[in-house]
């Protein structure tokens, strides 16, 4: 048994290069080398703050926990989540994630990795494609 006590993991500003906006990455649990292929965290967005366009080669699901937020998979239109909705994305699905322009949203995200990769990431989501 191990257990993680709160705190003991610090809180990170999402990358810039990653995402548009004030985001605040607070890891959950992280991979088990040669044991567990899967991590999670709590992601929270600020009004406006999204992800960029990205992938999962093993899919992703978001676990909504606060606040109001958009999805979209490339080719489909925007989507509503708010807490306690559940999203996922099927591996190499292309998508993005974040708040509403006018409320935060927070979520669990929880991936896994597959020979090594977790997540690709590409292109920011346009103010254009955001505001649609």
């Amino acid at each position: 048994m191990e257990i993680t006590k709160n705190g003991s993991q610090k809180s990170v500003q999402g990358p810039e290069d990653w995402f548009t906006g004030s985001v605040r990455i607070d890891p959950l649990f992280g991979q088990k080398e040669n044991v567990t292929k899967g991590a999670a965290s709590l992601v929270t967005f600020e009004p406006g703050a999204r992800t960029a366009w990205h992938t999962h080669p093993a899919g992703q699901t978001l676990i909504v926990e606060s606040g109001l937020g958009w999805v979209q998979k490339e080719g489909g239109p925007i989507e509503e989540i708010r807490p306690g909705d559940i999203v996922w994305f099927a591996p190499n699905e292309k998508h993005w994630h974040g708040a509403s322009p006018e409320k935060a949203m927070s979520h669990i995200a929880v991936q896994e990795e597959v020979d090594g990769e977790v997540v690709t990431w590409m292109e920011k989501v346009s103010d254009e494609q955001y505001s649609k």
